[in-house]
């Protein structure tokens, strides 16, 4: 059997030979003063001394520097955040003052690692008060919530790029769907409205689309919302999925023509139910499932038209509105059983706007649209990690929807 070649040591294995590991401690290893926050400044002082001759165009102690117009000037001593500890750093200098490194930028007294924790703890939900407070705590460092502030703030570049990204040409379902969140205008606290759009692509996966803010929810801002999506590509929705809003399907076909609208009947029910007496409310509950669990669109109707001999001498409101909606409701009747799963309510979205709520239970209020964009963004970025795998029976749903909607489904 032939001997297995031995492998090649990299730097790091050749640096390790050079320590004489036994009998050291945790503490000498990972405490205040042991051996990683020494080799982490150690590199950090070798990778900016790499930035310096690179900037110079000459080694250290090279003659090759003389009369170059530019020359080394020593070093500032420098104190970093890294992840759990502070570093002490040798930061060069150069005669014209125009070295700005890299690994460590100027003025900046956190190396990344510890900026991507604060961004983590504040995608969490927590505030930038609570932040100072876990970081003195666990790690014994001060910082000001300003600082917190100002670390955060570089996700909105971010942000901004994600909120003008060029989209897919068309997408099987989309859900829209508004929240409410305490915001500041002009000083004044005031609940706002957060416009959320949630599609599903054709390979079955959720993708967030966008987010908005508005004062409050209407059908006039989401036909601004739409046309936002169709300037970012999006040239056909098949079906939308939405609450009962007034006007809201009007405006998606506005944009949309040939849109297919379904209202959540989650939301026609929660609605249905509000003012109900709670003697009647489990009565009304099972006569409205048998509405929208019927075998066909047919059946429902006459499900429907039995709600309304029923209780309309009580309740008449709640069969005026379901039968005056009835068109947009029943959409999903229509499809089969792997399409009315994912279309008859906005759980999809309802799921999302959970998680965002999590994020936002403990403050007040926002400053300002940019802290909620930011905190909702970093939400987002969060959730759709786990959004690896097409939702169920996404292929049965895939070929049926081949066969409602013909080539306007794209095959690749």
């Amino acid at each position: 059997m032939a001997k297995r070649k031995p492998k090649e040591k990299d730097a790091i294995d050749l640096l390790l030979d050079q320590i004489d590991f036994h009998g050291l401690t945790q503490e000498d290893v990972l405490g205040q003063d042991g051996l990683v926050k020494t080799l982490t400044a150690k590199i950090l002082n070798r990778a900016m001394e790499a930035e310096m001759e690179h900037h110079v165009g000459y080694p250290k102690n090279s003659s090759a520097g003389d009369k170059t117009g530019n020359s080394r000037n020593g070093h500032t001593e420098k104190t970093v955040l890294t992840e759990n500890q502070t570093l002490e750093i040798d930061v060069p200098r150069d005669r014209n003052g125009t070295f700005e490194p890299v690994i460590v930028p100027k003025y900046e007294k956190r190396i990344p690692l510890f900026n991507n924790q604060i961004i983590s703890l504040y995608a969490s939900g927590m505030t930038t008060r609570d932040i100072k407070a876990h970081l003195e705590k666990i790690y014994g460092i001060e910082v000001s919530p300003e600082l917190v502030s100002r670390v955060t703030d570089a996700v909105m570049d971010e942000v901004r790029e994600w909120q003008t990204r060029q989209l897919d040409t068309s997408y099987p379902i989309v859900y829209l769907d508004a929240l409410r969140v305490n915001g500041r205008t002009d000083g004044k606290t005031c609940n706002k409205a957060l416009y959320t759009a949630l599609g599903v692509n054709f390979q079955g996966k959720k993708e967030v689309l966008g987010f908005w803010i508005a004062e409050t929810e209407g059908a006039k801002f989401w036909m601004n919302v739409l046309n936002e999506l169709k300037n970012r590509g999006v040239e056909d929705i098949l079906i939308a999925c939405t609450d009962g809003l007034t006007g809201f399907p009007d405006a998606i076909r506005a944009v949309y023509p040939n849109t297919r609208i379904q209202l959540c009947i989650v939301h026609m029910v929660r609605n249905s139910t509000k003012f109900v007496s709670y003697k009647d409310l489990k009565a009304i509950c099972a006569d409205l499932k048998a509405i929208y669990t019927a075998s066909s669109e047919k059946a429902g109707h006459e499900a429907l038209e039995d709600f309304g001999v029923k209780w309309n001498d009580r309740y008449p409101m709640i069969y005026r509105s379901w039968s005056t909606r009835w068109g947009d409701l029943s959409e999903f009747f229509n499809y089969p059983p792997e399409i009315r799963k994912a279309i008859y309510t906005t759980n999809a979205i309802e799921s999302l706007n959970f998680q965002l709520r999590k994020v936002t239970k403990n403050r007040s209020s926002f400053p300002n649209d940019d802290a909620i964009l930011k905190i909702m963004y970093l939400a987002i970025r969060n959730a759709s990690v786990k959004w690896t795998m097409p939702i169920r029976d996404w292929g049965m749903a895939l070929n049926q929807f081949a066969i409602f909607f013909g080539d306007r489904v794209p095959f690749n």
